[in-house]
């Protein structure tokens, strides 16, 4: 059979990983091709639940995309910052702080960095059902492409991990999947992002901060792997670490609403972006990135029924009368982020906003 013939696209080249000796955080490597065993599926559920009531974060390999795939996406990834102007940009704008929803573009400058200093990142999101809205003319050829990558993200990689933490949970194993139904009300989303170099003064204001530490408000983030070294996750111990670039590999993290869900049980990891080492300032940033949301309908309630939250206790964030949605929790974080005043904590560092009586951190 004649293989697929796909549409033409500029080729879009990385630049090197970097050679200065960072701070690595060591994370675990969860090899899904272990999934296919009942062995290697309950060694999995193990190295998982470490990973996530530890770092929270890991590595995954063997998810099911070539270096030739994931290459291609960052190829397509290119062209709605690369091949589209600004004109025709605002006529795909994200209504951010009125919809909360990220759903188009995220342009430079949008949110608040600190000490005056404004982003200097945009990004293009697309729904994980790709025909929600029209999408720049540039993108049209690759929506084909673009759709098989959000199912892959949501099937192929989300599935087998929801999976895996709900027997961590010691639930039945489709507890976290029936709550993230594909074709459901809800505003899970493929982001295509592009991170600029900045001024030194702007460098020197901020302290070298890109995006201030924080923890995602959905179920999981799955960034693919790009040689930019900027990420950096909080270690259980207050430390800042790097998260090193690993080929074709995927970096996960739980977030908010997960940590919800399970009680605390798997903490939401606080994360942030800062300039890349000197071998890489000068360059852009481009990532791809896919984010899990439950149904826009679940109620963010500790599931009381596992048995492992029954031993080790539960922690709320709030009580669970007050408990938003999904959909509630989403639109408040995300219509709020860079567009509020944040206040200075008790804690040294840290600021903090209120979105629905829940107190949202920032660490820089």
């Amino acid at each position: 059979m004649p293989g697929l013939v796909v549409p033409e696209v500029p080729h879009y080249v990385h630049p090197p990983p970097t050679k200065e000796n960072l701070d690595f955080a060591d994370l675990a490597v969860i090899d899904l091709e272990k999934y296919k065993t009942p062995e290697g599926k309950a060694q999995l559920v193990e190295d998982v639940r470490n990973a996530m009531t530890t770092a929270g974060f890991f590595y995954v390999i063997n998810h099911g995309f070539t270096q030739d795939q994931t290459d291609r996406i960052f190829d397509i990834a290119n062209l709605p910052f690369a091949h589209v102007n600004d004109e025709d940009k605002q006529k795909y704008i994200a209504h951010i702080k009125e919809t909360g929803s990220y759903q188009g573009y995220k342009l430079r400058q949008y949110w608040h960095i600190d000490a005056g200093v404004r982003d200097q990142l945009e990004h293009y999101n697309i729904h994980h059902d790709v025909t929600k809205r029209e999408h720049p003319e540039i993108l049209r050829p690759f929506m084909p492409e673009i759709d098989a990558f959000s199912r892959h993200n949501h099937f192929n990689v989300m599935f087998p991990i929801l999976r895996l933490l709900a027997l961590g949970l010691e639930l039945p194993e489709d507890t976290f999947v029936n709550q993230h139904d594909f074709d459901a009300p809800s505003d899970g989303w493929i982001r295509f992002m592009k991170y600029y170099p900045r001024t030194e003064e702007d460098e020197q204001k901020t302290k070298n901060v890109w995006l201030k530490g924080h923890t995602d408000f959905g179920s999981l983030t799955m960034l693919w792997s790009q040689p930019v070294s900027a990420l950096q996750i909080m270690t259980p111990s207050g430390q800042w670490k790097w998260v090193k670039h690993i080929p074709n590999a995927m970096v996960v993290n739980t977030g908010e609403a997960l940590e919800f869900l399970s009680g605390g049980y798997y903490k939401g990891t606080i994360h942030r972006v800062v300039q890349p080492p000197a071998d890489q300032r000068n360059v852009p940033r481009l990532g791809a990135f896919y984010f899990a949301l439950t149904n826009d309908d679940v109620k963010l309630t500790p599931l009381t029924e596992s048995p492992v939250l029954q031993r080790v206790g539960i922690t709320r964030r709030f009580k669970d009368e007050d408990a938003p949605t999904m959909g509630e929790w989403r639109k408040g974080r995300a219509s709020a982020y860079g567009q509020t005043t944040l206040h200075d904590s008790k804690k040294k560092g840290v600021q903090e906003e209120f979105i629905n009586g829940v107190v949202v951190r920032h660490y820089n």
